[in-house]
C-alpha cells in the first residue's frame, strides 16, 4: 500500500520532487520500468522518471533492505545502458525510523567497484521541508524529524484545507492518512482527516477496491478451504460407521485423534 501511495505521489506531483531532491522544478515524466530491461525486475518500490537530461530513480522503504545497494547499481548500469548520456539521481526515502544501520548505507562495493546513492531517513528530515508551498510533499510531514506528530498532523489538515482543488485536496488528505497510519493511531487521523472527502480520492478509491478484491479472493480461498475439511470429516464419519478402528481414521484423513474422538462421540449421541 505504501509503496502505491508514494508512487501516485510522485508520479501526480513530479515537479515537487524534483524541487525537494533536485532543488528546481524541472519537468519530469513516468520512464517504464521495461525500458531498462533485459529480464523481468521487481518494479513495486521502483520508480523511475525522466526529462531530456536526467533520470531520477527513487526507491520508497518502510523496511531496512539488504539489497538496496544491488538494485541501485544495477539500475544505474541498466539506465546507463539505455540512456548514455543522461545524468542518473538515484534516492532511496526510507519511512519509518529504525536502527538498522542498513539504512546507513549509500554505496554499493566489491572490489574494483564502488558505487554511491543518496539516502534519505524522513524521521531526520526538518518538517519545515514538507510546507513549501508544494502539496505532493504535505503528506511525508508528519513522518518527518518532530517529537509531536500529532501537531503536525493537524498542520498538514489545514495546509490542506487550503488547496482550491477539491480533487487535488482529496488526493492529498488521503496520502496524508495512510502514510500518518505509519506512526499515528487510527482514531487520531480520522478525526483529523476528513474520511468523507478522502474516500472521493483516487487513491483512496483504488486501495478500496484492491482491498475488497483480495476480500473476495480469500473468501473464496476460505470457502474452498472449509468445504474440503468438511469432506474430510465426512468421510471420518462414514469410516467411523463402518467400524475402521480410530487409529485407521486418523491414518487415513489425516485429522487429529482429538478430532476424531468427537466425531465419534457425536456419532454415539446421534444413534
Amino acid at each position: 500500500m505504501f509503496d502505491n501511495i508514494c508512487k501516485f505521489l510522485a508520479e501526480n506531483f513530479s515537479t515537487d520532487f524534483a524541487t525537494w531532491l533536485l532543488g528546481e522544478p524541472i519537468s519530469l515524466t513516468e520512464l517504464s520500468p521495461s525500458e531498462l530491461s533485459l529480464e523481468p525486475i521487481r518494479a513495486d518500490a521502483l520508480i523511475l522518471l525522466e526529462s531530456a537530461e536526467l533520470v531520477l530513480h527513487l526507491e520508497f522503504q518502510t523496511q531496512p533492505d539488504v539489497n538496496i545497494p544491488f538494485r541501485m547499481i544495477d539500475y544505474r548500469l541498466r539506465a546507463y545502458r539505455r540512456f548514455p548520456q543522461k545524468q542518473m539521481r538515484q534516492v532511496v526515502i526510507y519511512l519509518k525510523e529504525t536502527s538498522s544501520e542498513l539504512v546507513q548505507q549509500n554505496t554499493f562495493t566489491i572490489p574494483g567497484t564502488r558505487h554511491e546513492f543518496e539516502v534519505i531517513r524522513l524521521w531526520e528530515q526538518p518538517i519545515a521541508v514538507f510546507f513549501l508551498r508544494y502539496p505532493g510533499l504535505f503528506p511525508f510531514a508528519v513522518l518527518g524529524g518532530t517529537d509531536d506528530r500529532a501537531s503536525i498532523l493537524q498542520q498538514v489538515a489545514q495546509e490542506i484545507i487550503r488547496i482550491p482543488d477539491q480533487r487535488l485536496q482529496n488526493n492529498v488528505a488521503a496520502a496524508t492518512a495512510i502514510l500518518a497510519g505509519l506512526v499515528l493511531e487510527k482514531e487520531l487521523i480520522q478525526r483529523v482527516l476528513r474520511r468523507d472527502n478522502m474516500r472521493e480520492s483516487v487513491i483512496y478509491q483504488e486501495i478500496e477496491a484492491e482491498a475488497q478484491a483480495k476480500g473476495i479472493a480469500q473468501g473464496i480461498a476460505q470457502g474452498r478451504a472449509e468445504g474440503l475439511q468438511e469432506g474430510i470429516r465426512q468421510v471420518a464419519v462414514n469410516l467411523l460407521k463402518s467400524q475402521m478402528p480410530l487409529a485407521e481414521v486418523v491414518r487415513v484423513t489425516g485429522l487429529s485423534i482429538e478430532d476424531v474422538q468427537l466425531l465419534q462421540t457425536e456419532i454415539e449421541g446421534d444413534l
